[in-house]
């Protein structure tokens, strides 16, 4: 028989990411077939399941950590922002339509079926499954049609613990407040709770936990530290760039210009484990750092919007300046398509702009179509002559004289675009940074020695890590019980 538990939060971004890869990881540590899911995620940064469809990155984590390969049924919904108010759905791994945030709240009762469904696919033949919400629970106002959190709980029949998160403040209030104002149905799904991000000495919330005992009845199965492996794990939600910041005083600085329809960012991840990488996200207000020896413009959801951004933020001529004095360029996906000569989308795509100029760095030019590149890839450099692997998730074809120079060779096909004097990279492969071969020939371009270590192996070695450091401090009956070998 499987069993189940659901990790929702009092909030957004409270963790509840890390914890369901560690749980993952715990339990196929002892020997158990475990299997994340997320009924619902929102986010840009998606990843190519193995079965060949876009699924939220941080199942693909989680499938990691679990010692499985990933699929569309761990996440059957995945909403792309494109816009403050609009999104593009994804349901089982396949391109659903797009949508205005209030028509959404109308199309969930219709998307339930998919997700039990897949709830179904991902618990056949398994020992558990650990289930992410998303948001909160508390958000009663959208929870007619609930399909992320208790709506998915209740028909599902999945019980729940809240997490909370200290380090922002108000967690005893943020507790006993969902507390009061779930509905009976939903609060009898609620199992427990634990604390996350926790700082200092442990014994001195012991009070704080009695009160939430005392006005909501529920256990603490755990006061979860910072967990300091975490940090080498891949963040999911833009949201964390607001708080990274640079100044790590490497001999490269590399910029990367945080614009709103971001995607994919966690390609960067490589470069910045790398001791000798200085990596700063610039903010619309902030200028492109003058002594930066590498930009790196990063995915985009929408590139035309992002284009008129960047534009806006004034780094266009930042970026002039920065070819000036002899820096360099690389462009991924939406980051490859912004630095060509002209951007057009004659069906209106991205929205109603049918072209936009690009950024005049290669000779080359998008046109957005409505077919879909989802792929997983094996490739190689044909700059560095290195192998690589990644995947594909884009809109849009590219074209021109650069891309006679491709920058790689995709499952044996042409891909991306070198500048005449090579200063200029642009390719549709993410994952581009993740090879050691690579950072270490473009590091070595700058005078410095890189790719001395596997990244992979580290996030795996980091999913570990964040594994032994949860076990030490969850409640030790709660995790065994749940941890349980199978019926």
């Amino acid at each position: 028989m499987t069993r189940t538990i659901m990790l929702q939060g009092t909030g957004s971004d409270v963790g509840k990411t890390v914890l369901v890869a560690g749980l993952c990881r715990i339990a196929a540590n002892r020997g158990l077939k475990v299997r994340p899911f997320k009924p619902q995620n929102m986010s840009n940064n998606a990843a190519v399941s193995a079965d060949g469809g876009e699924i939220g990155r941080a199942q693909w984590l989680q499938a990691l950590a679990a010692r499985v390969a990933s699929s569309v049924h761990m996440n059957p919904v995945l909403l792309k922002p494109q816009s403050d108010t609009g999104s593009q759905i994804v349901v089982q791994g396949k391109v659903f339509g797009q949508v205005k945030g209030r028509d959404y709240q109308a199309l969930k009762p219709r998307l339930m079926g998919a997700v039990l469904e897949s709830f179904e696919t991902v618990s056949a033949g398994a020992d558990l499954v650990v289930v992410e919400g998303a948001g909160s629970p508390a958000e009663i106002n959208l929870r007619a049609g609930d399909i992320a959190n208790m709506g998915f709980a209740t028909r599902a029949n999945v019980p729940v613990v809240l997490v909370g998160d200290i380090d922002r403040g108000g967690v005893i209030a943020s507790l006993v407040g969902t507390h009061a104002i779930l509905p009976e149905e939903d609060r009898r799904m609620v199992a427990g709770y634990l604390i996350n991000k926790f700082r200092g000495d442990v014994p001195l919330f012991d009070g704080g936990i009695a009160e939430i005992g005392r006005f909501t009845g529920w256990p603490c199965f755990g006061v979860v530290p910072w967990l300091r492996q975490a940090a080498r794990l891949p963040a999911e939600d833009s949201v964390v760039l607001e708080r990274l910041a640079g100044g790590g005083g490497g001999a490269l600085k590399v910029a990367v210009p945080v614009l709103p329809r971001i995607a994919n960012f966690d390609d960067l991840d490589p470069l910045g484990a790398e001791p000798q990488v200085d990596l700063v996200f610039i903010r619309p207000g902030e200028r492109l750092p003058a002594d930066a020896g590498l930009v790196v413009l990063p995915g985009s959801k929408s590139t035309i919007a992002d284009l008129h951004d960047f534009r806006a933020a004034g780094w266009e001529q930042d970026l002039a300046m920065h070819m000036r004095r002899g820096g360099r360029v690389i462009g991924i996906c939406g980051g490859y398509q912004m630095p060509g000569r002209q951007v057009t989308d004659p069906l209106g795509l991205e929205g109603s702009t049918r072209a936009v100029a690009g950024l005049g760095l290669l000779d080359v030019e998008t046109e957005m179509a409505p077919e879909k590149t989802v792929r997983n890839s094996t490739a190689r450099s044909l700059q560095y002559d290195v192998p690589l692997d990644g995947y594909e998730i884009h809109l849009g074809r590219t074209a021109g004289p650069d891309a006679l120079r491709p920058a790689v060779s995709i499952d044996g096909r042409p891909d991306g675009a070198l500048s005449p004097d090579g200063r200029v990279m642009g390719t549709y492969l993410h994952g581009l940074l993740s090879s050691d071969a690579y950072r270490a020939r473009l590091l070595a371009d700058f005078g410095i020695e890189g790719g001395g270590f596997d990244y992979r192996a580290g996030v795996d070695e980091a999913l570990d890590g964040v594994a032994a450091e949860l076990e030490a401090v969850l409640d030790r009956r709660w995790l065994d019980g749940l941890l349980r070998t199978a019926d």
